[in-house]
């Protein structure tokens, strides 16, 4: 052996106790090969028992491993119907900024399962309002908790390299936190395993967000998993071109972390069904990558349920779809998902126009078919069309207009049938609401701009003025906090598309009842992950408009220079609306006065929230602004923290 190979191996015994010594794995493979999840004992800790609702509730602490001479310890909520047996089992893994989750435990014990929830993430746990302050997870040596924390490299975003706080002396995966998460999501299933309550042969993992790549990456590295949901997380690293693959997030990897850190690695590996839960304008979960990197598991033990408009988030009839898919593969409830649908995107058609068939499961009656097609190559600003589909026999069809063939064309569908009635209501998780009804989609399709080309397309789509008549009630947009009179906010991108959006110079107005004197702060957010202007900052535009109380439609109109930045170091009005990637109108918002930034508070809405013809008035088109598709690295990572700090923001309004 030679001398470097020497000191090599000298500094990973250095760093050894649960895991043997070994060089620096290159696979994924290599990564797991010496760590056993069952070989050393747990050290269980109950620090905490209690019963709510029929439900028996712990805190409990089992040990990871023992580093570089010291034990970590990952904390855990862990609950079961009392006195049930032979249960199924769900290891939850939280995401970034937040903690394990007592009300998902519990939820699902109510359902009929045992589940732990891990707090991987070393923030405090939280009894309801109340904040645990016993005996917390410790990582000892290591530190694998999430910003800020204790190790300046953030290890999740950073590279390998080692220091203070890493496994490894040399550049290796250990290093990464998402390993040292996935041993202890690996211990919490052996955790399960020895609970005299569970049935082992019957465990399930699912997460949202940096949970949800964990749950991916579970799935694909331990076999005891039996079925998973992967929430907004998994989505996998882009390594083709936009000729390939249009649209799309692309990072910079090293070759070590593809081979043994990224999704890519780990989607091959899985066996078991998953059910992919993510919107279309997720910033964790790209949904273009996503498409991409599992275009080769098959449909039989894949389902997607995808969201349109929203971002880290899901509608009820969306997120019932993951109680679903335990309730068929872990339970082997007579229940059973329908396949997934089958959608074809036809660019060679007579009149030039693409055109899409969906063929959807029609073992249960179909309530509807949505089709859904975007020309915007960046997903997270895109807005998603509604091709209006049409039936024709057991098939839904659709054509799908362009305005120019320089953009790619972006599709998918989704199906919608009746939730049996036996999940309809009960057990619900904060922020979710039972449903009549849940959603399959299809697999996203795409065709680049040289495809369209190929294919003879003809630019038919021309601009329109009215954006949005009303008669579909929000459709076309996202709403946010529907249940608090004075909080709710509707939001659309429709504005984005080049077929709507705003003619230079125009006036936008639209109409709205409003039965008592109120008030509507309208926000133009421009730029968004510099979607339309690579480089430069996201900057939002408000201005508020006093409604008078009444039972009739009044007319609410606003001009650029009414729009003021909500950045009091910009002093100018909107330019112009090229720039506007999302439009919200809300009773609350912020504004800029005597060169500060205020809130405006809400008022209880009384009566309808709807509007009606939304439109563009004047003006002249003129020009149609590109939208950009590439971050700097610098950028992306700033607007991914602004992104989750808004998240995180949301759920606690989620749990007023």
């Amino acid at each position: 052996m030679n001398r470097s190979r020497t000191l090599l191996c000298s500094a990973l015994l250095a760093s050894c106790g649960t895991l043997a010594a070994a060089e620096p794995p290159q696979s994924v493979t290599e990564l797991w090969a010496d760590f056993d999840p069952r070989k050393d004992p747990l050290e269980n800790e109950i620090l905490k028992e209690w019963e709510l609702d029929g439900v028996v509730c712990r805190i409990v602490r089992y040990q990871v491993g023992v580093f570089k001479g010291a034990p970590s310890r990952v904390a855990a909520f862990y609950a079961f119907p009392k006195g049930g047996t032979k249960l199924p089992a769900l290891v939850e893994m939280h995401g970034g900024g937040q903690s394990a989750s007592l009300n998902s435990v519990v939820t699902y014990a109510k359902r009929g399962y045992a589940g732990i929830s891990i707090n991987w993430g070393g923030n405090k746990m939280r009894l309801g309002q109340e904040t645990w302050n016993g005996p917390q997870t410790d990582w000892g040596k290591l530190d694998a908790t999430h910003p800020p924390q204790r190790n300046k490299t953030n290890h999740f975003a950073g590279g390998l390299t080692p220091d203070e706080y890493t496994l490894d002396a040399v550049e290796s995966p250990r290093n990464s936190n998402w390993y040292l998460v996935l041993m202890a999501a690996r211990r919490a299933i052996t955790f399960l395993e020895q609970q005299p309550e569970v049935d082992a042969t019957r465990i399930g993992a699912h997460g949202h967000s940096m949970g949800g790549k964990l749950t991916t990456n579970l799935a694909g590295i331990d076999k005891r998993i039996k079925a998973a949901v992967p929430s907004c997380g998994g989505s996998g690293d882009l390594l083709e071109n936009e000729d390939v693959v249009p649209g799309g997030s692309r990072t910079k990897r090293t070759s070590m972390e593809l081979a043994c850190i990224s999704d890519n690695a780990y989607i091959p590996l899985i066996t078991c069904p998953v059910l992919w839960l993510s919107p279309t304008n997720d910033f964790h979960a790209h949904i273009d990558n996503m498409a991409w990197n599992w275009r080769n598991v098959p449909d039989e033990r894949l389902r997607f349920s995808i969201t349109p408009h929203l971002n880290h988030r899901h509608t009820d009839e969306h997120a019932i779809s993951e109680y679903l898919w335990f309730e068929e593969h872990l339970k082997g409830a007579a229940f059973k998902m329908p396949r997934t649908p089958q959608m074809v995107l036809d660019l060679k058609t007579a009149d030039g126009v693409p055109h899409l068939t969906v063929t959807p499961d029609d073992s249960q009656p179909v309530q509807r078919v949505e089709i859904y097609y975007s020309l915007d190559p960046h997903a997270l600003t895109r807005f998603w069309r509604d091709a209006k589909a049409a039936k024709t026999g057991n098939q839904w069809n659709a054509p799908c207009p362009v305005m120019n063939l320089d953009q790619p064309i972006f599709a998918y569908a989704n199906v919608i049938y009746n939730t049996p009635a036996q999940y309809q209501t009960g057990p619900q998780k904060a922020g979710q609401e039972g449903s009549a009804v849940f959603a399959i989609s299809s697999r996203m399709l795409s065709g680049a701009p040289a495809k369209l080309q190929e294919a003879n397309v003809k630019a038919t789509d021309k601009p329109e003025r009215l954006i949005d008549d009303g008669a579909r009630g929000w459709h076309d947009w996202y709403l946010l906090n529907w249940g608090h009179p004075p909080l709710w906010t509707a939001t659309t991108r429709k504005l984005k598309d080049t077929k709507w959006r705003g003619p230079d110079g125009a006036t936008l107005h639209f109409e709205i009842q409003c039965q008592t004197d109120n008030q509507l702060v309208l926000t133009c957010n421009c730029n968004a992950w510099g979607a339309m202007m690579p480089g430069k900052p996201a900057v939002d535009y408000t201005a508020v408009k006093k409604l008078s109380a009444s039972n009739e439609w009044q007319t609410v109109s606003v001009k650029l220079s009414e729009l003021i930045a909500t950045d009091p170091k910009v002093t100018a009005p909107l330019a112009n609306w090229q720039i506007v990637t999302e439009f919200s109108i809300s009773p609350k918002g912020e504004v800029v006065k005597d060169g500060q930034k205020v809130k405006v508070d809400g008022k209880a809405w009384q009566g309808p929230r709807e509007i009606r013809n939304l439109r563009w008035e004047g003006g002249e088109y003129s020009r149609q602004a590109t939208t950009g598709i590439t971050l700097s690295p610098e950028e992306f990572q700033k607007n991914f923290n602004d992104a989750i700090k808004k998240s995180l923001e949301q759920e606690k309004l989620d749990r007023k």
